[in-house]
């Protein structure tokens, strides 16, 4: 009897620690703040938000570009994806979101993922995102939640493609 209790113990324990989440670097929570800003996210109704990311230091030259998705469901088969720059000026690192696009992750289709909405940019900007969806699938899923995002940080600046 006291073997199965240290069992179930053992059991509890582990599935804690398996269930335990690591926090989102503060790449990503910078990248899905300047999203919330812009407005790019759903509502704050909507109180915790999954996200993945990759930065890709290779695919522009002498630029940095962190590709964020948003999943829409708790199965994390469709999402929004983003691709933005980052820059640092004066000591202030500069979020700049140039591309966004919906999409499905379906196996027909190359890299897995199908876009509902298209990016602007044509197949090569397509690709990218595409690629970028893929790598995200194989690295850990962070959950935010919407308050953590509003919050301001002065050492951030947010721009993006839609301003005037």
């Amino acid at each position: 009897m006291r073997r199965i209790h240290q069992t179930v113990l053992l059991l509890i324990v582990g599935g804690i620690t398996v269930g335990a989440q690591e926090p989102a670097p503060p790449i990503l929570i910078h990248a899905a703040h300047c999203l919330a800003v812009k407005n790019f996210l759903p509502s704050a109704r909507t109180p915790r938000l999954t996200f993945g990311y990759f930065l890709d230091e290779k695919s522009y030259p002498g630029e940095r570009v962190v590709y964020v998705v948003q999943y829409a469901t708790p199965a994390h088969t469709n999402g929004s994806v983003f691709s933005i720059f980052l820059t640092t000026r004066d000591g202030r690192q500069d979020f700049n979101i140039q591309n966004n696009a919906s999409f499905l992750l379906s196996k027909r289709e190359v890299h897995g993922v199908s876009f509902v909405e298209p990016p602007l940019g044509g197949t090569w900007t397509q690709e990218h995102l595409a690629s970028a969806i893929e790598q995200i699938e194989k690295e850990p899923r962070f959950i935010v939640s919407f308050k953590a995002l509003a919050a301001q940080d002065v050492s951030v600046g947010c721009e993006s493609y839609t301003d005037r």
